[in-house]
């Protein structure tokens, strides 16, 4: 079976939010990478919740984003705590947003998505998440940070 590029994208966009969902478990539950993976390859792609089939994610991004995510996360939480103000290491920030920060660092420093990609993309899964509205501006001013410091020479 053939993907067309619209379909890929959407695959690409519902791992991103996958992948956020992936790591905010691991940190709540303690889960492995191998085991959160496994899982959400499993039971959660395509799976169909209140009679809404969720959409299949892309599994080569989603593991990608969640492996560098955890391999590389002291120097994730480093670029992202620079992009936040300094009363606000990532520490204290919501779990979801330090996934949110996380897989979007992951992607920035693999070097693959442009971006201005990346950071629209990560907007787009806040707004899943967001519960007054600001929280968007806030993750896009955070990531608009983090991907000047990833990559100086895209912009």
């Amino acid at each position: 079976m053939t993907i067309s590029n619209n379909q890929l994208r959407k695959m690409k966009s519902a791992a991103r939010l996958y992948a956020v969902q992936a790591l905010f478990q691991m940190e709540a539950s303690g889960q492995t990478v191998e085991r959160v993976i496994a899982e959400f390859e499993t039971h959660r792609f395509g799976e169909i919740f209140d009679d809404v089939e969720m959409q299949e994610g892309d599994v080569d991004t989603f593991r990608m984003l969640v492996e560098k995510a955890v391999d590389d996360q002291a120097a994730i939480d480093q670029m992202t705590d620079r992009a936040l103000v300094a009363k606000w290491p990532i520490a204290r920030i919501d779990p979801t947003w330090r996934a949110l920060f996380r897989a979007a660092g992951a992607e920035l420093r693999n070097k693959q998505t442009p971006p201005k990609v990346v950071i629209v993309e990560f907007v787009q899964v806040a707004e899943a998440f967001a519960h007054d509205g600001k929280e968007p501006k806030f993750v896009n001013a955070v990531l608009d940070h983090m991907a000047r410091e990833a990559r100086p020479d895209a912009f």
